[in-house]
């Protein structure tokens, strides 16, 4: 017979997860099997593979220990190295880890990426700190890889809940700027466009027809030439690449997107300008921390090379309206500020 005290850190985490991180060698199949045939109990009683479980919580396992738990002693391989000059932190604390993003460097591994993510410079530089409680320290939310700028990463297990909740039910507020082709109509406007489901599979699309997502996007046009516009973005919803398919869907791409841009005034862009990536920059970012909900507000000044664009450009640095992003900083403010 096992036994396991719920501690803070899994404090919201469903049963069937929670088994499956405590016996990673057990299949998923045998777990619900488990549950299924009462082998598995919480505080005493049935248990349900969804129910979600609470600081103090006694989940009870008839079974071998050896053979559940495997070897826990078997020491993981070790990471990749990762050039930790990279990483600019904005604000640290036991909660979460904020840091300034360099553009080029993807959040996690995917196709074609194995190794210099996010989560391996986070995991190097936290060290024997990046795991707690059998939670790995991970983003908590997401930035392309070629936009720069302010990223969360949660440090602990209630921390990623918290941050779960607080990007999907857009409770943070986000601030990015950005060049797009051509002068803006509007000092300001507000795109509501649905956008096509990213991950939408083409069996549902063939069954259902193209899954639309509403997507709201708030500008502010700070600066602009006769060719390119500086703009200050507040995104209300949190759709794949929601900032360049909507200025794409007006005729105004972010210059330097490869993917939904014109490509020919790419081309023009870097070779006037020296622009060699996406001008995109994730500027501001506020939230409530996991820790009493007090307001947190954090920046990272649009870097250098962006900044070189935009002169060589013919636009002027800072911006009437930009003020407001000169340095990296953060500030805390009480709940019912």
């Amino acid at each position: 017979m096992l036994e396991f005290r719920i501690s803070t850190d899994f404090a919201g985490v469903r049963l069937d997860k929670y088994l499956k991180k405590t016996m990673p060698n057990v299949p998923t199949s045998h777990v619900f099997k488990m549950i299924r045939v009462k082998k598995v109990r919480v505080n005493g009683k049935r248990a349900q593979p969804e129910q979600h479980l609470a600081e103090g919580d006694v989940v009870t396992i008839r079974g071998d220990q050896q053979q559940l738990l495997g070897d826990r002693e078997h020491a993981p391989a070790s990471p990749p190295p990762v050039d930790l000059s990279q990483l600019v932190v904005l604000l640290e604390d036991d909660w979460l880890l904020v840091l300034d993003k360099p553009s080029g460097m993807a959040v996690h591994t995917g196709s074609g990426i194995t190794g210099g993510t996010v989560v391996d410079l986070v995991r190097a530089h936290l060290g024997p700190r990046a795991v707690r409680n059998e939670f790995a320290a991970s983003p908590a939310h997401r930035l392309d890889r070629e936009t720069s700028g302010v990223l969360v990463v949660a440090k602990r297990r209630p921390a990623m809940v918290h941050f779960t909740d607080v990007f999907t039910h857009h409770k943070a507020k986000k601030k990015y700027l950005v060049l797009v082709k051509g002068k803006l109509p509007k000092p300001t406007g507000l795109i509501d466009l649905p956008l096509a489901e990213h991950q939408q599979t083409a069996e549902s699309r063939a069954r259902r027809g193209v899954n639309l997502q509403e997507a709201r996007t708030r500008y502010k046009v700070l600066c602009h030439s006769a060719h390119v516009s500086f703009v200050e973005c507040a995104i209300e919803t949190g759709r794949t690449h929601q900032i360049r398919r909507h200025f794409a869907a007006i005729g105004h791409p972010v210059v330097g997107d490869s993917k939904h841009g014109d490509f020919a005034f790419n081309r023009d862009a870097k070779a006037r300008w020296g622009l060699a990536r996406l001008f995109l920059h994730a500027a501001r970012l506020e939230f409530p921390h996991p820790e009493g909900g007090r307001r947190v507000v954090v920046e990272a000044k649009l870097p250098d090379e962006l900044i070189d664009v935009m002169r060589r450009a013919g636009l002027p640095w800072p911006p009437a309206g930009a003020s407001e992003h000169p340095q990296p900083r953060h500030e805390e403010k009480a709940r019912d500020e």
